[in-house]
């Protein structure tokens, strides 16, 4: 009998890469309990300084749900951020970029690991956003519908994460100038997206342009569908939010396929790793 192992190709090598870059982050963060301070408790900080602004204004006391339900979706953003779109950077300049782009494996594949294996950060940041935020404020939720709550959530979680992917590869050709523009990208998509108030307040066309980032229409359809009175609030209906939201998952992950391909030919034909000039 032959001792020799079974070569994993196709839909089996993509899953098996997912699981392989994800398992040292889940370990890696239980290595380290610091990271719950200063990833969970302190952006509880910022949410209750954008209540006690709204409260003070005598703002509806449905904002207060939009902020905590905001701020427990920044978790994912930042997740995407850094996770996702500086990745590849990171990976060149430790070294281990031109093991990734040899490999037999799908450069997807191993961004996506990489994200999901943050996401046991991620998701419980959120959670105790969500938990402790409505506990101390006082916010109720009234869900109109589970499925579509489910939907676009779900369908929000892809296309952010496609948009990830899809800007790992700008990042990298951008090389040392990705530190900056992930900076820089941060806090502008808080506002565009809408974390702490409803777009509705925006332009039309304004908001209309804000809806290529995934968070903003995920924020609103959510947002719609968990409070009694954010169907009045909200930018669009929320059947509409869900089929953008799914022509944006197939965009970008398209996009973010064609562009991780024609990253790699570009190092294989060169022989080196793309520079920032490329």
């Amino acid at each position: 009998m032959s001792n020799q192992t079974e070569r994993l190709t196709g839909w089996r090598l993509f899953i098996a890469t997912v699981i392989a870059r994800a398992y040292p982050r889940v370990i890696g963060q239980q290595r380290d309990i610091s990271w719950m301070f200063f990833d969970v408790i302190m952006p509880l900080g910022s949410v209750a300084a954008y209540v006690f602004v709204y409260r003070a204004l005598k703002a509806p006391e449905e904002y207060i749900g939009f902020v905590v339900v905001g701020g427990a979706m920044t978790a994912f953003w930042l997740n995407v951020l850094w996770s996702m779109s500086s990745q590849l950077y990171w990976e060149k300049e430790t070294g281990n970029l031109a093991l990734y782009i040899i490999a037999p494996n799908s450069m997807m594949a191993i961004l996506l690991g990489m994200a999901l294996g943050g996401m046991l950060a991620t998701t419980l940041r959120a959670l105790v956003i969500m938990v402790v935020g409505s506990w101390m404020f006082g916010v109720t939720y009234q869900v109109a519908s589970f499925f579509q709550l489910f939907s676009i959530f779900m369908l929000c979680m892809t296309a952010l994460y496609g948009m990830g992917m899809m800007s790992a590869s700008l990042f990298l050709l951008l090389s040392r100038e990705a530190w900056h523009v992930a900076n820089l990208a941060q806090e502008p998509i808080y506002l565009a997206s809408g974390f702490y108030f409803p777009i509705k307040n925006f332009p039309f066309w304004v908001a209309a342009a804000a809806s290529i980032i995934p968070l903003t229409l995920g924020l609103d359809g959510m947002r719609q569908l968990v409070f009694p009175s954010g169907p009045a609030l909200g930018f669009m209906d929320v059947r509409t939010e869900i089929a953008i939201l799914l022509a944006l998952c197939v965009v970008f992950l398209t996009a973010a396929r064609y562009l991780l391909a024609y990253m790699e030919k570009l190092a294989v034909r060169e022989g080196r790793l793309t520079e920032s000039r490329r």
